[in-house]
């Protein structure tokens, strides 16, 4: 029987962070374009280096296109369905640290809600 401790996961995750990393062969503009690769890679070592890697805690996934390339390259996290956009491995290390290991959203980096295709 199941554990009903507070410490126990509402999922076999607590978080997941997913980065659209698609790649749009008619030339439009996708998160590929713009590094989404590398700050997929950051973000999955840094989480791994934290300790923060396994079932309760974070996992980092690969997306196909989350339809919101105009802000690319874009990642979510959820459960809180949080939209960030990045630029440099700094920002990928402050979305590390604040939001996947202390819960706090990094305000800077938050994708504006009209922010479509």
């Amino acid at each position: 029987m199941p554990s009903s401790s507070s410490a126990a996961p509402r999922g076999y995750y607590g978080r997941h962070i997913f980065f659209c990393l698609n790649e749009r062969k008619n030339g439009e503009d996708c998160c590929a374009l713009h590094n989404a690769q590398a700050g997929f890679d950051r973000c999955k070592a840094k989480v791994k280096e934290a300790g923060l890697a396994g079932p309760g805690k974070v996992r980092v996934n690969k997306a196909g296109c989350l339809d919101r390339c105009a802000g690319g390259p874009v990642a979510v996290v959820y459960p809180e369905a949080v939209w960030y956009t990045f630029v440099d491995a700094d920002d990928i290390d402050e979305i590390v640290d604040s939001h996947l290991k202390n819960g706090q959203v990094v305000e800077r980096l938050l994708l504006p809600p009209d922010v479509g295709r």
